[in-house]
């Protein structure tokens, strides 16, 4: 969400940021919120000045009101002024109504205009135009089959998707024995993996107001993604990030508590509207899942460095596992309304031989702290937003199917990376028992 004293001053940047976004149909918006910002500006001014006439008729009325017990005449002046003030008081509520139904009316435009891009963004009109930046760790296809990775985990006893359909529908699944283990092993890595990079661990609520949603997301995101409690202000988190900025709502933090750096647990829900391909069944696409998130809050100035050691702590994680991947920035067209910056981490499949999506990493500016109210006051006592931040560290389902495929042996046996082992029981391999 823009600063619209920023859209004021030069909305022909903010026009040419949807252009490179390639969002034409929101073009519009611009000259409507700003002729909409020009009349609440003017209703504002009037309103103003009424409130300073009344005031002033006002103890005009109470001085005539005095005179006219030795002045009859200054009654029937004090009575006409009396009818002056009623009519400004009528103006002055209809004004003040007006300034609330173009204040919401700004407010709705304002959250469709898209965030102003970082200049480093490279432009494509979608995902199919997001640019490799780099490679970690060499990919490898070994001289076996490698079979889909619900086939991997069945091989174990370790899914059952057939009776999550019975029970819940498509989209779940139930987790079991050695997989089971592997999947709840990889978050409690994870955690203490940013643990060990002073990041505070933190269990946030798992559903949120609808001004929370409203603030840390955009409605096309909101519509496509949230489940809405029935009856009830509230929404199941798609993801952590969403109540772990929520927590800072309508508040001040104190510039000396900057950066806050936290990592947090949950269970994520999503619609996951549309219809998806082959490569996008079993567990990879799913209605719930499991994460471990990071969240920076700090200062603007410091907000693309934490970007870039945001998305290398994840780089480092996936490489601790012995899965190679790599960064691939992501075009202005695939970034969401709020974001400035953007990168995705893809992991290695060896069965597919090509990467797939398992960390998104994102610099939001000031967006969410605007549209949430959050500020810091400075060490000069004044007020201004922070920049926010956030990268998946591990979701197991994804990681799973990349951990799975990665360390599969050609007897069909998955064998476990070092750094995971303590968190399996000491298993150094898993042994199919089908």
């Amino acid at each position: 969400m823009l600063d619209i004293k920023f859209i004021r001053e030069d909305p022909e940047a903010v026009k040419e940021n949807i252009k490179k976004k390639f969002q034409d149909q929101k073009l519009p918006l611009v000259d409507q919120v700003l002729a909409l910002d020009g009349e609440n500006r003017a209703a504002m001014t009037e309103a103003n000045q009424l409130r300073a006439s009344r005031n002033a008729k006002s103890k005009q009325v109470g001085v005539l009101m005095g005179q006219a017990k030795k002045d009859p005449a200054k009654a029937a002046e004090a009575e006409a002024l009396k009818a002056e003030v009623k009519a400004d008081a009528d103006r002055l509520a209809w004004l003040e109504s007006r300034e609330a139904e173009l204040a919401e009316q700004i407010h709705r435009i304002m959250l469709q205009i898209p965030q102003m891009i970082d200049p480093s963004v490279p432009l494509g009109p979608d995902d199919t135009h997001n640019v490799e930046v780099e490679r970690f760790g060499e990919p490898a296809v070994p001289d076996f089959e490698i079979p889909y990775h619900t086939q991997i985990m069945e091989s174990f006893g370790g899914i059952d998707m057939d009776a999550a359909g019975r029970v819940s529908g498509n989209g779940f699944y139930y987790l079991l024995g050695d997989i089971a283990r592997l999947h709840e092993g990889v978050l409690a890595y994870a955690r203490d993996f940013m643990i060990g990079k002073g990041f505070t661990f933190c269990i946030p609520p798992f559903m949120i107001h609808g001004n929370v949603v409203e603030g840390v997301m955009s409605q096309t995101d909101m519509d496509a993604m949230m489940y809405k409690i029935e009856g009830e202000d509230l929404y199941l988190i798609g993801t952590s990030e969403h109540s772990m900025i929520g927590r800072y709502i309508d508040q001040i933090i104190p510039e000396d508590s900057l950066p806050q750096t936290l990592t947090s647990y949950s269970p994520c829900f999503r619609k996951e509207k549309g219809a998806h391909g082959i490569e996008e069944r079993g567990v990879y696409r799913i209605h719930q899942f499991e994460k471990q998130e990071m969240i920076v809050v700090c200062k603007p100035e410091d907000s693309m460095k934490w970007y870039d050691q945001m998305w290398k702590y994840s780089v480092e994680l996936f490489r601790s596992l012995d899965i190679p991947v790599r960064q691939l920035e992501c075009c202005s067209g695939d970034l969401a309304d709020l974001k400035v910056k953007s990168c995705d981490i893809e992991a290695w499949s060896p069965r597919q031989q090509k990467y797939f999506e398992v960390c998104s990493c994102s610099n939001l500016g000031d967006a969410q702290a605007r549209r949430l109210k959050m500020r810091v006051k400075g060490a000069d006592g004044k007020m201004y937003l922070p920049h926010t931040l956030n990268n998946t560290v591990v979701a197991p389902p994804r990681m799973l199917i990349a951990l799975l495929e990665n360390n599969l042996q050609a007897d069909g046996s998955v064998k476990i990376p070092a750094v995971l082992r303590p968190y399996v029981g000491g298993k150094e391999l898993l042994i199919p028992n089908k």
